[in-house]
């Protein structure tokens, strides 16, 4: 007996729509590994659609007052509080994740993100008017850059989504928003949902693969291209919007070091650690992976670290004793199995290390140790639930291996030492350091990397800053 699958649709200019030539993709629930629904796979005339009704609604939208743009990020987030269920219930589907931990770890701030974003909408101010020249006045206007065209993981696709149209329909820009292949399904029902509220064309969601993403930056309508994503789509998307100039917005991977020294509370941290490194299967970008743990206590570290993981579990989203769900996809379960089958020889597995079950995409948490700088699973970003432990000697070489990467979004230092404290986090090259903490995040505060972990910042002012554009009015008052 064949199930019937759930048919998902695009969502442009206020209707929901088929792809223009019919083409769809499966989607699978990772928990289980079996399709759940269908989702169109959107080309060239799809785009074509999303972004010809973006560009008619951006005058209207930009020029509302911005007391009105607000009432509408409200009603959103009035909203999404009461369809919060249907929400989760479709974040589960499209990740596997815990119900529980979906309800209370995800809601919340996404709820409290748009209103952040809902009162920065009406901060669209630039600077004072001022003679600098005689007899001119210069005004500073910040306005919206226009029609943005927005790339969402798979990895938090609810949360990522708010952050990229929250911002950019605050400052008065119209979206075109395309989920992760594998996650389309609650990106869909926050377009019905956004789509009640605003006008036809402001939020509009095209489904899709790589090539729907590339045919979006490729276009010539949006002024500003934002992905949240891996490295190498990050560099492509950068390499192609330079070709007409396009504003990027880039969010890409991390590999937050964690530095231990020997005056921490080895309880506290593993516990803390622990968590953030195995949280959403470690699929985060600033997921407390690496962990650089000082040579006095680096034995006891382990041991506690390796007990912790040994004691986390995983399993299916109804399972109210689990700390995450599956792996996102098979790919992404074969590249976590691929780096502990390619571990050198003086690695050791001191905790997990393997699949979990033979249904859905399940990984056991894992603690690997006697791992060296250049290694390939320090080097590179695994994404899964795995936490590697380097041992240091000092503070210059534990700031050494922290920032001996490519990677340089989120970083963390533990210690009672108030002044080591405050010299590593100007040491650490990471766009966020956290002391004896790891991974809170809150609206009012940036998100964003350094190096090959992009530019641009989400969250906070700043955030809401890069979906604007500067503009110079002078005006002279002789006569």
């Amino acid at each position: 007996m064949t199930t019937e699958l759930r048919r998902l649709r695009n969502y442009i200019d206020g209707e929901f729509r088929d792809a223009a030539d019919g083409r769809t993709s499966e989607v699978v629930n990772p928990a289980t590994g079996e399709a759940y629904a269908s989702a169109p796979l959107s080309g060239q005339a799809d785009v074509d659609a999303a972004m010809a009704a973006a560009a008619a609604a951006f005058p209207a939208w930009r020029d509302l007052i911005p007391a009105e743009r607000q009432k509408a990020l409200l009603k959103i987030a009035d909203a999404f509080e009461e369809r919060a269920e249907e929400l989760i219930a479709a974040e589960v589907e499209n990740t596997g994740k815990p119900i529980g931990l979906t309800r209370t770890e995800e809601i919340p701030p996404m709820v409290d993100q748009i209103r952040f974003f809902a009162g920065a909408a009406r901060m669209l101010e630039g600077r004072a008017a001022g003679e600098y020249m005689e007899g001119l006045t210069s005004i500073v206007r910040r306005e919206p850059i226009g029609v943005c065209a927005q790339v969402a993981p798979w990895n938090y696709p609810m949360m990522m989504g708010v952050w990229k149209f929250a911002p950019a329909l605050a400052a008065g820009n119209t979206v075109v928003l395309k989920p992760s292949d594998t996650t389309p399904a609650s990106t869909v029902l926050m377009a019905e949902i956004i789509g009640s509220i605003v006008p036809k064309g402001v939020f509009n969601v095209i489904t899709g693969d790589r090539d729907t993403g590339r045919l979006m930056v490729e276009h010539p309508t949006p002024a500003m291209a934002s992905i949240t994503g891996s490295v190498r789509a990050g560099m492509q998307v950068a390499e192609s919007a330079s070709r007409d100039l396009k504003r990027v917005h880039l969010e890409l991977g991390g590999k937050a070091p964690v530095v231990v020294f020997e005056d921490t509370d080895i309880p506290k941290a593993v516990e803390d650690i622990s968590v953030a490194g195995f949280f959403n299967a470690g699929q985060d970008c600033t997921a407390a992976t690496r962990v650089l743990v000082h040579e006095s206590i680096h034995d006891s570290f382990v041991s506690a670290l390796a007990k912790a993981a040994a004691e986390t579990r995983t399993g299916m989203p109804d399972d109210e004793d689990v700390l995450y769900g599956p792996l996102n996809n098979p790919d992404q379960l074969a590249r976590v199995e691929g780096f502990i089958n390619r571990l050198p020889a003086h690695a050791k597995v001191e905790a997990g290390g393997q699949r979990v079950g033979d249904k859905g995409y399940f990984y056991a948490p894992t603690v690997v140790s006697g791992l060296k700088q250049d290694d390939e699973i320090i080097q590179n970003e695994v994404f899964g639930p795995v936490i590697t432990v380097q041992s240091f000697t000092d503070e210059a070489q534990a700031v050494d291996y922290a920032n001996g990467i490519e990677y340089a979004l989120a970083s963390s230092v533990w210690t009672k030492d108030h002044a080591r404290a405050m010299r590593l986090s100007k040491a650490l090259d990471f766009g966020c350091v956290w002391i004896n903490t790891h991974i809170p995040l809150v609206a009012e505060m940036p998100h964003g990397g350094f190096k090959k972990s992009g530019y641009g910042k989400d969250l906070s002012a700043y955030g809401f800053d890069d979906y604007t554009r500067i503009k110079h009015v002078m005006t002279s008052i002789d006569g």
